[in-house]
């Protein structure tokens, strides 16, 4: 409810129009009951509620029921502030970028915190996904994205995985479609708290990697959703 609250009483000073799609995934804590309560009083918030499937099939969720022409990704650890998401919008980005990154390896970004094994991981992981999925990005797994709201539909009714590499399966199909996509810059803050065990997480994302290479090669991507 921290971080709710936190992005709410940001977006409440901005000029434009928007809203917050919370997805509950299934938790077995007041979580729902919480997030209900919150968007009773907040007309902007809605939640959705889904049978515990995993991070990747409660983002598809949310994305594909958002109704911005800007539809933001943002993990529920704020590890980014939530201040900087106008880093991903017109005019500070171009209104031609289809997806904008949030990169921790970009120019201008900052890692704080951040423990010196989980970071050698991460970039042992990256090295996988351009290797075998999207060549040419530093940084893939940051959980913070900018999605033009035209490009959503195509792309994440797409979507087959509910792990943690689902964003990398976006990525890999947003440029087989030729879209354009931008790294930004960010301040990114390690917390502790955070659910990602980078051992266990990282063999299961690098599973998923393989799953994108053979359904791409069995033509599963190119049906129509």
């Amino acid at each position: 409810m921290e971080t709710l609250g936190q992005v709410v009483r940001f977006l409440e000073t901005r000029s434009f129009s928007w809203e917050v799609v919370v997805v509950d995934d299934g938790s077995t804590d007041a979580t729902s009951r919480l997030v209900g309560d919150f968007a009773a009083q907040h007309c902007n918030v809605v939640l959705l509620s889904r049978p515990h499937q995993g991070k990747g099939g409660a983002v598809k969720q949310g994305m594909l029921a958002a109704a911005g022409r800007y539809r933001f990704l943002c993990d529920a650890d704020l590890s980014m502030p939530i201040e900087q998401v106008e880093r991903f919008l017109p005019p500070q980005l171009s209104a031609e970028t289809d997806i904008a990154v949030g990169s921790r390896e970009a120019a201008n970004s900052r890692r704080i915190g951040e423990p010196w094994r989980r970071h050698l991981m991460g970039r042992f992981y990256n090295r996988l996904v351009r290797l075998l999925a999207v060549p040419g990005l530093d940084d893939t797994q940051c959980g913070f994205k900018c999605f033009r709201g035209d490009v959503v539909p195509e792309l994440f009714r797409r979507q087959t995985l509910n792990g943690f590499a689902f964003d990398v399966e976006i990525l890999f199909l947003a440029r087989r479609r030729g879209m354009r996509i931008e790294e930004v810059g960010i301040d990114w803050y390690h917390q502790e708290r955070s659910k990602v065990h980078p051992l266990r997480d990282s063999l299961a994302m690098t599973r998923d990697l393989l799953k994108i290479r053979w359904r791409y090669f069995r033509g599963v991507y190119n049906s129509t959703p």
